[in-house]
């Protein structure tokens, strides 16, 4: 009876004349059956059935033994599908996949650019800042395809919502006489196409993406809107001592920081010959004198512009306060972000007290880096002059392939493609100071700025070569980001950059605001294949003459490179990106750009 029931209980009704099957073989091909029904297809069968009845005798349809299949087994099957799947697909379309998978890991390691304390309370925000700023009338009544046609014909690719009208003139822009005057004595008649787009962007306080070639007027795009939200406020009511700053700009070099402070500091000039009030700025950097910093901050100053290292010990220290600034600008934006600085930033925002407005500017900003960005800002405009990374196309640029031993007695050579004066450049501090020997003793005037050279002797070398006393300078790459050198007729890099992005900024030296230039590179056989792939692409991108060695390099994209996501070379994939492998060997602090 005791079996009876449990028949009941499951659902079988057993007859004598059939075979005896054991109830748990009985439940498990009840369950595979109730699986069959309800999705369609039979399941795995739990327990392997084996019959002890007689040939002649058969089990019910229900337990025939059905082949199940291990984990192992499903897990073959699945990558032997993908594999079919992928035989189908071009090599094109399995490096797009590949650089993905690649970008979407690294992109999860990375935070939205907020400080820790907003990241940790889950502080965001949702509504852009405003100002009192408005184009004229007329510029506001524009319809969209005016507009449009003002992009296209100034080569300005703008992405978001809401998008600032461009201003074509800078009498539109509502500027003080006297910075239209000092603007003019400069020589700038009109904007260029970041300034046009980038300007009343700053000015409608909307967050920035900007992108332009090297030498395109950058930097006044974010110094000019920082003065006139200063100006506003002082204005408004006179900074004291100990107040401010409004804004800040932070830059990844301090020559970079003490240039765009010059230029802050000159169109401040500007105001005060035309009758405004002062604007101070601070200079926030390494090596510089702590009672000329005091001074600035006893009387009360505006803006600020530092370098990360510096300005963190100054906010440590509450020598500087962040209560009242709303103005926050990276320059070189991509390199601070991605290359070591991120946690500097994060920390520098850590101590600002309202939402910000916050501009990102640089030449090479890689899509990667634009979509961080994106999602880090409110609302932000994307301004982008050309594609990002793309080579200054006033830039004529000439390869050569130099033996290591053969460069020292080329470079004279090479020196009289041009007057002065010339920048070189070297990857290796030891060769800048060698070459400046070599130079000397052959009776050139040439000076050397590298990162181990004291913050002295880099002001010297920089002032020397400025104004005309020196005819070369030697230098690492920290001369090569931002840094606006007059007349410039020629760069030397006298080794290979890695990165393809430190090639864009070094020849982007030469050949700035329409003038036209020379950049003259060594290669040999330690450079790496997949940066001549992506010097080969650059130099076609640009126009330029492609020397046969390069033309002869196994070409893996077939003439269709794709470009990498991570750093915008066109010769490699994310897969095998320089860039991406030196992330963790890269030292955060005090590099050899000179950060603190």
């Amino acid at each position: 009876m005791a079996s009876d029931n449990d028949d009941d209980d499951i659902g079988f009704d057993i007859s004598d004349d059939e075979i005896y099957v054991p109830v748990a073989q009985r439940r498990a091909a009840l369950f595979n059956k109730q699986k069959t029904n309800t999705k369609g297809e039979p399941g795995p069968v739990a327990v392997s059935v084996t019959a002890t009845a007689p040939a002649s005798q058969s089990l019910p349809e229900e337990v025939k033994t059905q082949s199940s299949k291990t984990l192992l087994e499903e897990a073959q099957h699945v990558i032997t599908e993908k594999a079919e799947q992928d035989s189908h697909k071009s090599d094109a379309q399995r490096r797009e996949e590949e650089d993905a998978d690649i970008v979407s890991a690294h992109a999860k390691q990375q935070r939205k650019l907020l400080s820790a304390g907003e990241l940790a309370h889950g502080v965001s925000y949702s509504k852009r800042l405003e100002t009192t700023w408005t184009p004229p009338h007329y510029i506001r009544q524009r319809s969209m395809e005016e507009n449009v046609h003002v992009w296209r014909r100034n080569h300005i690719i703008v992405d978001g919502n809401e998008l600032p009208p461009p201003v074509e003139e800078f009498e539109d822009m509502k500027l003080p006489n006297g910075i239209l005057k000092y603007l003019y004595n400069k020589g700038i008649h009109s904007p260029t196409p970041i300034q046009m787009q980038g300007i009343p962007t700053a000015f409608s306080g909307r967050d920035m993406i900007g992108i332009a070639f090297t030498g395109s007027g950058k930097t006044l795009s974010f110094s000019l809107p920082l003065l006139m939200f200063a100006l506003e406020e002082e204005t408004k009511l006179s900074f004291g001592r100990g107040e401010g700053p409004v804004g800040m700009i932070v830059c990844p070099s301090r020559e970079l920081a003490r240039q765009t402070h010059d230029g802050l500091l000159q169109l401040s000039e500007a105001l005060q010959d035309d009758g405004y009030p002062e604007i101070r700025s601070l200079l926030c950097i390494g090596g510089i004198s702590m009672a000329e910093q005091n001074e600035v901050l006893q009387k009360g100053y505006h803006a600020i512009v530092a370098t990360p290292g510096r300005l963190m010990d100054m906010l440590e220290r509450g020598k500087v306060m962040l209560s009242s600034c709303k103005y926050l600008c990276l320059d070189e934006a991509d390199r601070m972000i991605d290359m070591g600085f991120e946690e500097d930033v994060r920390t520098i925002m850590s101590y600002f007290k309202h939402q910000r407005q916050t501009l990102l500017f640089s030449a090479t900003m890689p899509k990667k880096i634009q979509d961080f960005a994106w999602q880090s800002l409110v609302e932000p405009v994307v301004v982008n002059v050309g594609r990002a990374g793309a080579a200054n196309s006033d830039v004529v640029q000439e390869v050569e392939y130099i033996e290591p031993e053969a460069r020292m007695l080329y470079l004279l050579e090479c020196l009289q493609k041009t007057p002065p004066p010339v920048l070189i450049f070297s990857d290796i501090k030891n060769d800048v100071d060698e070459i400046q020997e070599y130079l000397l003793l052959k009776g050139v005037e040439a000076v050397a700025i590298h990162g181990s050279k004291s913050q002295e002797e880099r002001e010297y070398a920089i002032k020397s070569f400025k104004s005309g006393r020196k005819d070369v300078m030697v230098a690492s790459g920290v001369a090569s980001k931002g840094l606006d050198f007059s007349e410039i007729q020629h760069v030397i890099n006298f080794t290979m950059p890695k990165e393809i992005e430190d090639y864009v900024h070094q020849i982007g030296r030469t050949g700035r605001s329409g003038n036209r230039g020379v950049a003259t590179t060594f290669v040999n056989q330690n450079v790496q294949q997949q940066t001549l792939l992506d010097l080969k692409y650059l130099l076609r991108e640009a126009k330029q003459k492609v020397p046969q060695f390069l033309k002869d390099i196994e070409d893996p994209f077939e003439g269709k490179p794709s470009g990498c996501p991570i750093c915008g070379g066109l010769g490699h994939s994310a897969a095998n990106c320089p860039k991406l492998e030196d992330v963790q060997r890269r030292i955060p602090r005090e590099s050899d750009a000179g950060g603190y």
